[in-house]
């Protein structure tokens, strides 16, 4: 009969907390009133709680901090901190202790040991103390994984390891949308605007410390997210940057071409990268934590070969007077030459000035012209510019633009403003 020789037992214990700031301790304030039975018994048993504020006893929170009584949720982007202690709970001298320390993610297996060296003997009683940190780049499952391996004074060597399993969760909720600039008086690319939605999905308040957009190599960036009131900078999310659980902050940013890429037309098209946000917060006491999302892409918008857009237009005009406006027009082709003609028909409201059918020349790739052209309105109100027809005659290709802009036509009678 064969018998199973009995399990040794470890010389070392291994001890494993994470570290995290305390909490202010809560209290259930319980309260009457005077003409009720236990009268002031209450109110003085409050008083006489060591965990109340002197002078507000019936607050909930109070002056004194709470230990961590669990292992608490983690969030993306915070930092993971953990002590992790080896003690000779046995009366004899180990050897060559090595402690280690791996954090096994749904995609690769982190070091998080501070020191592969081994410790050269541990007398009993004594311990090996260590901290890891590791700031948390993945949601999902994670797995700490504590080994040690030692020699006992019979020279036979000893391995033991833990597993610490652990969600991640994910801290906030960010959404993303693009707008372009319906004209752009300045340039050859529209600007495009970035609304980013930043929602608190956890359980506690945030303040957001920081949250900035940093733009690709292409474009400069302004932040639309404060206004200047006599000389001062304020937030337009006031004074407090709060961020309660579950609601939504709207963050404005306005990104313009760079000039050496607004000059080249046909440079920014199609999937453009557009940058990426940086967010930072701070949850209770202090606990910092940092998002930055992947690069921000945008589908750029395509103007076809030849592109017509406005570099001045008024905003007012007078009924039945002439106006001026001034053209730009891009060979958006970097290969083809065109040779372009020009012409401008009437619509109902809006009546053209000047020669129509006249040849511009020849336009070469990736450059552009300026076309000063005047205009009139029979019609008051809002109306749209319409009825230009550029004709490449290399290929017989005529394109059209109509609703370039608006203007508002008003009777010569009605003062208008500057």
């Amino acid at each position: 009969m064969e018998v199973n020789p009995p399990k040794q037992e470890h010389l070392l214990a291994l001890k494993v907390m994470r570290l995290t700031k305390p909490t202010l301790f809560t209290n259930i304030p319980v309260t009457c009133e005077e003409k009720d039975l236990p009268g002031d018994l209450f109110n003085q048993l409050m008083k006489d709680d060591p965990s109340t504020v002197n002078g507000a006893e019936i607050l909930m929170l109070g002056e004194m901090l709470t230990l961590p009584q669990n292992f608490g949720n983690i969030f993306l982007g915070e930092t993971f901190s953990s002590y992790i202690s080896v003690h000779n709970d046995s009366n004899q001298v180990v050897k060559d202790i090595l402690v280690k320390a791996d954090l096994q993610t749904s995609s690769q297996r982190l070091n998080l040991s501070a020191s592969n060296a081994a410790v050269a003997e541990l007398k009993p009683d004594c311990c090996i103390d260590d901290v890891i940190h590791h700031e948390v780049k993945e949601i999902g499952t994670h797995i700490l994984v504590c080994a040690v391996s030692y020699t006992t004074q019979g020279g036979e060597k000893m391995y033991f390891r833990k597993f610490f399993k652990f969600q991640v969760l994910k801290p906030l909720d960010v959404k993303t949308k693009f707008y372009n600039a319906e004209s752009d008086l300045s340039s050859v690319t529209d600007e495009v605007f970035l609304e980013a939605q930043i929602q608190n999905i956890t359980t506690s308040p945030m303040f957001m410390e920081k949250v900035s957009l940093e733009p690709s190599i292409m474009y400069n960036v302004t932040e639309l997210n404060s206004v200047t009131q006599a000389g001062e900078c304020i937030s337009t999310f006031g004074s407090r940057g709060y961020l309660q659980p579950m609601d939504t902050r709207q963050y404005l940013y306005c990104l313009k071409p760079k000039k050496e890429f607004a000059e080249k037309a046909g440079i920014i098209k199609g999937v453009t990268v557009i940058g990426k946000l940086d967010i930072v917060w701070k949850t209770n006491l202090g606990e910092r934590g940092r998002l930055q999302t992947s690069q921000l892409q945008r589908m750029a918008p395509g103007y076809g070969d030849v592109r017509l857009s406005l570099e001045a237009i008024p905003d007012t005009v007078n009924l039945e007077e002439p106006f001026h406006i001034t053209c730009k027009i891009t060979n958006c082709s970097s290969e083809r030459m065109m040779d372009l003609v020009l012409e401008m028909c009437n619509t109902n409201s809006i009546h053209w000035c000047g020669i129509s059918g006249r040849q511009l020349g020849k336009l070469h790739p990736s450059s552009s012209l300026c076309l000063a052209l005047t205009l009139l309105s029979s019609v008051q109100g809002l109306q749209s510019v319409s009825g230009l027809r550029l004709t490449d005659t290399f290929l017989k290709r005529t394109y059209e633009y109509d609703d370039i802009a608006q203007v508002c036509v008003v009777s010569a009678a009605v003062e208008v403003e500057a």
